[in-house]
Order: C-alpha cells, then structure tokens, then sequence
C-alpha cells in the first residue's frame, strides 16, 4: 500500500465528514433560497454550519461567507479591496501562494494598483523593519501575507503584522489554508480584516471553503447574479460540503491537542530519521517547533536528477510532492524556492502529515529513500 505524504495539497475526507455529507445528500434536496419547508430545512443545515464555525473561531457568524475554496477567498479578498476601498498598493512576497500573487500581478499590470514585495530571509521569515518602511510610505495599503508557508512551512505572526498594519491604516489580508484546523485562531482578538479556508486541506471536501471578513468590512461581489451569501457570492451554496467542511473543522478543533502532538511527533520523527539516514540532507523554510508542524520541505544531497526523484518516489510507493498542488506539472523549479535561493542541483521535495500517517509511514519512507541513495537507481 502506497504512502501518502502530500497533505499539503489534499487530504483524505473524514468519515465523519462522509456521513454528515451522505445524510444532506440523501434527506436535504431543497434550494435554501426557496420559502418552503424543503428550502428552509436546506437553509438551516448552511446556517448551523456557518454559526458553528464561527464559533471555532469567536466571531459573529455573519463575518462567515462561504466559497469554493481558498482560491476564491482569496480572489474576492484582493480584487473586491482593491475596487471597494481604492487600494493602490499592495504589499506582498514573493513567497505567496499563486492565488495571491497572480491575482495582485493581474490588478497590476490593469494599472489598478501597484506592488511592493517585502524582504525576507533564506527561512522565508519576514523582514519587520522592511515591511515598516513600505507601510510608512504607502499608508491605506493592502497588506497580503500567508500565515504559515505551503511550501516550506514558516509562519508569520499574525498579531504582530496586524498591530502594524492597524498603525498604519493598512488592510491585512492573509492566507490561512494551512493553518486553520492546526492552530487556534481567535480572530476577535487578532488584529488580521480577513482570512480564509480551504476544506480539503483539514479532511473535509474538495470545492468548499469560506472567507472571513472583520465585522465592519463589506465587499462587492466578484460572482453576481443571485443575493446568496449576504449578497457577496451569488449561486444556490454547496450545502452538502459546507456541512461537510463544518464537520471536519468540529473534529479538527475538538481533537486539536492530541492531533497536534500526533502529527508533530511524526513529523519530527521522520526529521530525525533524514538526518541519520541521508548524508548531506537540510530542510527548507523553518523546520524548528516554531514552523509549520504539518511539513517537512527537504534539500536532499544531488545524487539522482531532480526531476526523477519524484516519479521514483512514486513507483516506490511514496506520495510526496515538489511544491504547490497548484503547480505540480511544472519541472520548473518552484517560485518558493527560486525565491529563498535554493540550489537548483538539489532535489526539493516536501513531505506533508496528517493525523492519519503513522510511524511505519515514516519508517518505509526511510527505506525507499535509502534504497535510492545506496542502489543510485537510474
């Protein structure tokens, strides 16, 4: 049986999640805009699940607005600031997921705004006093920052950079798909305008996340032609994954502490197993207990072609990846690790856990790896 270790990208649905769904799909066919019993039965499954997430997080559960996912969110994020509140700059770095960059590179080559990238060290860490000088001197900005990296897992201080951006009258938007479901987010008390999720990231699924927006911010609708979702997303809502996505974010923070320890205790394990196994093996991005505990990017030694290191991988039955999902039929190296200065000669490959890896995951892991290394297989 193969091992998966791209959660990252995609992880597998709850049965838990499964059976909520199972149970929409089956009893709950209504339109929840319709007045009728049925559509009222469906309305209710969509605002239950909207009032419970909220909950997970402390807001008003009309700061909640559901979507396809975080690409969306993020997309509804930038543009619809940009139009609603004149936004003509926009800081960012150039470490951000795709969703976010190609999305301000649009606005910007339209002529709509501008961009700075901030600095940031060879962990991916954030320079302060850079980010400082260009909030200093492009005041009313839009400040977009991923909360914890997908690729190489360091994370940003999201009090930290909001207290900045709240003293320089910036919006700050971030990225949160990878943490939310692994990290308590208490978002009345963190000064971040807006945040959002993507389901199939924490066992839900795939085609359903939601955007948080700070009570007080209203936006435009980027899909119109329907006053669904407080008239910030038309289209009937994907009531079966939103309960599903509720369901999975319920089992993620009610078993925060023991999936936490689980997951992190694998992670380090494998960590500790690359460094006793594989001469000459590092790690990308912030690799320490401060980082992002679901992943490990890893440089390994220039033995086997990077492009084949991979697929080998995967005929060996490991299921890892090289980057973002989003870019994973590129044999370019990623925009991630271009932009920390990683040697291209190294094969870079990030492992990613959930709390359904085990340590014998890790341990046949370790073998393939070593079979590649010691048998130089070309």
């Amino acid at each position: 049986m193969n091992v998966y270790f791209d959660n990252a990208a995609t992880t597998p649905l709850a049965n838990e999640a499964i059976e909520a769904m199972n149970d929409v799909m089956k009893n709950c066919y209504g339109n929840p805009s319709s007045v009728h019993v049925h559509g009222r039965k469906a309305k209710a499954h969509i605002e239950r699940s909207r009032k419970s997430i909220a909950q997970h997080f402390n807001v008003p559960s009309s700061s909640i607005y559901f979507t396809s996912g975080g690409t969306e969110a993020d997309n509804i994020a930038i543009r619809q600031t940009v139009e609603m509140f004149s936004v003509r700059h926009i800081i960012t770095s150039k470490l951000e997921h795709h969703a976010v960059l190609h999305t301000a590179e649009e606005l910007a080559e339209k002529g709509l705004t501008t961009i700075s990238y901030v600095h940031h060290n060879g962990l991916g860490q954030i320079d302060m006093s850079h980010l400082e000088e260009l909030l200093s001197s492009m005041p009313h900005a839009l400040v977009s920052l991923m909360h914890a990296n997908n690729e190489i897992g360091t994370r940003i201080s999201l009090r930290e950079i909001g207290n900045l951006c709240q003293k320089h009258h910036a919006i700050f938007h971030s990225d949160t798909v990878q943490t939310i479901g692994h990290y308590r987010l208490d978002l009345s008390a963190t000064p971040v305008d807006m945040v959002v999720c993507s389901a199939h990231k924490i066992h839900g699924p795939k085609g359903v996340g939601f955007l948080y927006l700070k009570p007080g911010i209203t936006l435009h609708p980027l899909i119109t032609g329907g006053a669904q979702e407080k008239n910030l997303r038309a289209g009937t809502e994907n009531i079966y994954g939103i309960v599903g996505m509720s369901t999975a974010i319920d089992l993620a923070y009610h078993h925060l502490t023991e999936h936490e320890k689980h997951i992190r205790d694998i992670r380090n394990y494998m960590k500790s197993q690359l460094i006793q196994h594989i001469p000459d093996v590092s790690f990308h991005g912030d690799s320490s207990d401060d980082g992002l505990y679901t992943l490990l990017n890893v440089s390994f030694p220039p033995l086997i072609e990077r492009d084949m290191f991979l697929l080998k991988l995967d005929i060996l039955g490991i299921s890892a990846s090289a980057g973002s999902a989003c870019s994973s039929g590129s044999q370019i190296i990623s925009h991630v690790l271009k932009a920390i200065e990683s040697d291209e000669k190294r094969p870079a490959i990030r492992f990613s856990f959930s709390r359904y890896n085990t340590y014998d995951d890790v341990d046949k892991a370790i073998s393939v790896l070593n079979k590649l290394y010691q048998n130089r297989i070309n």
